[in-house]
């Protein structure tokens, strides 16, 4: 088994910062991206950032330049550093890691964590 696990969201008046660390952890033999998505109320769930096992990193454009993705290989950690918040950052965050796992090594399974809820007040 896989397990993915969020961690850092809260409560952030606009303009400030937030740092979201995600692991996984489990029957894992390559991880190959992890990345954030988020989910507002009555929006569909969009990429915010990703990195791969590389280091090669995406951004959504609305967070570019205020967000910063970074990993740690070997603690199977991503963290994303979130500044200069706004109120449309408030959303549910949630983890992906796109794994190899040891039971299945010819496969790339996505798995997901639980969520964290971010609100940001104007």
């Amino acid at each position: 088994q896989v397990q993915v696990v969020e961690s850092g969201g809260g409560l952030v008046q606009a303009g400030g910062s937030l740092r979201l660390s995600c692991t996984a952890s489990g029957s894992i033999s390559r991880i190959n991206a992890m990345g954030w998505y988020r989910q507002a109320p009555g929006k569909q769930r969009e990429l915010v950032a990703a990195i791969t096992k590389g280091d090669d990193t995406n951004y959504a454009d609305s967070v570019k330049g205020r967000f910063t993705i970074s990993g740690d290989n070997a603690k199977n950690t991503v963290y994303l550093q979130m500044n200069s918040l706004t109120p449309e950052d408030t959303a549910v965050y949630y983890c992906n890691a796109n794994i190899r796992t040891t039971w299945a090594p010819a496969s790339n399974i996505d798995y997901w964590g639980q969520g964290t809820q971010v609100t940001v007040s104007s």
